[in-house]
């Protein structure tokens, strides 16, 4: 069988480019440019690489964009206090909490604090909860309706098949099962404690691997045609991996996506999607 790649660096660009076009028409109808902006605490590597990406992408598609960089010694109260201060500011449009922060900082305190309708990441309760029971219109998670996109843009059927996500974590796992509901999928989740994990995998018309362990799965857990969806991102010796012993998968699964350039630029380019329909749903 021949696999087909899920570029998501195309689609990525795609998405992008019709955001462009949506944030130009805004502002020559004489709208504000819509902005978002990044706190920052701390000086964590990857974060600070994660936050640099973001801020590209927003000036790709001339959305403003501002860091708020705080100190490691910054106490819980005053990432509220900033945040409290972004949420009543008409001018920004998006705020995000870029994690990990540092362990003396309350994470569910800060996230909570963010308003909802602000909320790019898609983390908040109230957000959550709305997808959970299919009421209002709320953001969404980036990675997983990034993984939504990635599939609908590729052709993928999802109405009737059988999803097996792999991690149940609020981020990734919780909210790809609700999407994947909500396209009428049916939905297994795995996890570790799951018995027999393996029968559930080679069941699966489509596999999500959101589980954070290099080469997890193999070829052998797949079965024959299953589409392929690999969340993780991991840098070992060999250079970056996923979830997915990508190689051994190719041949058998009837798509895939890579890693790199799979799910990780469908992040960000949902992300801005997420900012641009919060400025969307204040202003107009």
């Amino acid at each position: 069988m021949e696999t087909k790649i899920i570029d998501g660096k195309q689609i990525a660009r795609e998405i992008r480019a019709e955001l462009k076009e949506r944030i130009a028409a805004h502002v020559a109808n004489g709208r504000p440019v819509p902005k978002m902006t990044v706190i920052l605490v701390g000086e964590d590597p990857a974060s600070q690489v994660y936050v640099a990406n973001k801020e590209k992408a927003c000036g790709w598609i001339k959305m403003a964009s501002e860091t708020l960089r705080m100190p490691a010694s910054t106490t819980t109260e005053e990432v509220i206090s900033a945040i409290e201060k972004l949420n009543q500011d008409p001018g920004i449009h998006g705020i995000l909490v870029q994690l990990p922060l540092p362990d003396h900082i309350n994470k569910e305190a800060v996230l909570k604090t963010i308003d909802p309708k602000k909320d790019v990441d898609g983390f908040h309760v109230v957000n959550a909860g709305q997808l959970f029971t299919g009421t209002g219109d709320p953001l969404v998670a980036c990675t997983p309706s990034g993984v939504i996109q990635m599939l609908k843009r590729s052709g993928i059927e999802i109405t009737g098949k059988h999803c097996v996500i792999a991690g149940r974590s609020n981020i990734v796992g919780k909210p790809m099962a609700m999407l994947m509901m909500n396209e009428n999928a049916t939905v297994t989740v795995i996890h570790t404690r799951t018995q027999n994990e393996r029968a559930f995998i080679q069941d699966a018309d489509i596999f999500i691997a959101a589980v954070g362990r290099p080469n997890r799965f193999s070829g052998d857990d797949i079965k024959e045609g299953a589409v392929v969806i690999d969340v993780g991102i991991h840098r070992t010796e060999n250079g970056l991996c996923g979830d997915c012993d990508y190689a051994s998968m190719l041949g058998k699964a009837s798509y895939i996506t890579p890693v790199p350039g799979g799910v990780g630029p469908m992040t960000i380019a949902m992300l801005l999607s997420n900012c641009l329909k919060a400025y969307e749903q204040q202003i107009l």
